[in-house]
């Protein structure tokens, strides 16, 4: 019998780099096609989730997440656990820190859509709040994009300008100044309500839409869809699933074959020309998760 591998955050912050993750996405993408299943149950604004993932030739995984947007800022609003599987025996491999792969799932999973879709010569990068989530993109983007400056924005102004302390970033006081600056917009909210406006957006830029997890959930108002070219890092996690997407396509504001492409796609996920705005969703799905997993037990295993 195999004993499992306990993975602490800190033996994967020290085994880990953001673009040799981002390569590791981009491969699990050319195996088999995962299977996957999610279950989401609520509590008014608290949410279960566990997801399972399977990929032929990598295992499999069970991640379960709690949110509960009403911890913060005392304690984190999003918790859980991590379990690998063994793709031959079926036997637990590793327990990973569930803070640990959220992390790197997350903000990895951006970073390979915006080495992909954002201009190279991207520097200026916005991001709408100021949690967890924030700080790892500011991590995440540095490595794609070096010498990258960033602003912050959040709806408590307080809250950003401790996360700008602490990264070196600046606070945005305009919000439709700030965006019209920039390069690159992350938007990383707990928003229901759409926060970034179409109207502002400059040709040429990249958005990452990370927030919005749930049915009733927007980050982007109807205009930042219709304007960009879409991407999605899986259409089976995000179309019917997230409110980003599924509420636009069931009022006919967009269809879903304007979404130009997926991960399993790769060959398809390119900008076309310097003067178009992309955007990427980013859904997260649990074979990310898994993928992330692998790469950590190979990493600090190595």
């Amino acid at each position: 019998m195999t004993t499992p591998k306990f993975i602490t955050y800190e033996q994967g912050e020290a085994a880990l780099n953001w673009l040799g993750l981002t390569d590791a996405l981009a491969e699990g993408h050319g195996l088999h096609k995962a299977e996957i299943e999610d279950i989401f149950l609520y509590r008014g604004d608290d949410t279960l989730l566990s997801r399972a993932a399977w990929i032929d030739g990598l295992g499999s995984l069970v991640k379960t997440a709690t949110i509960f947007p009403g911890n913060a800022p005392e304690r984190p609003a999003v918790n859980g656990s991590v379990t690998l599987y063994s793709d031959t025996t079926g036997e637990a491999e590793a327990f990973v820190d569930f803070h640990l792969v959220t992390k790197w799932k997350t903000a990895g999973d951006s970073l390979l859509a915006a080495r992909r879709l954002a201009r190279p010569e991207s520097r200026k990068i916005l991001i709408l709040g100021a949690g967890a989530v924030s700080a790892s993109l500011i991590e995440a983007y540095s490595a794609g994009f070096p010498g990258a400056e960033f602003t912050l924005w959040n709806r408590t102004a307080g809250r950003a300008a401790k996360l700008a302390d602490e990264t070196g970033a600046r606070v945005a006081q305009d919000l439709e100044a700030a965006v019209g600056e920039a390069d690159i917009i992350a938007t990383a909210t707990m928003s229901t309500e759409p926060v970034l406006k179409g109207g502002w957006l400059q040709p040429g830029q990249h958005v990452d839409l990370i927030g919005a997890y749930r049915p009733d959930m927007r980050e982007a108002d109807d205009e930042v869809l219709q304007r960009a070219r879409l991407f999605v890092d899986s259409r089976d996690t995000t179309v019917g699933h997230i409110g980003e997407l599924k509420d636009p396509i069931a009022r006919g504001v967009i269809a879903e074959a304007n979404i130009v492409a997926d991960y399993y796609e790769l060959d398809a996920f390119r900008r076309e020309s310097d003067e178009e705005i992309t955007v990427a969703k980013n859904g997260g799905g649990a074979h990310l998760d898994l993928m992330t997993a692998r790469h950590i037990l190979d990493q600090v295993g190595a």
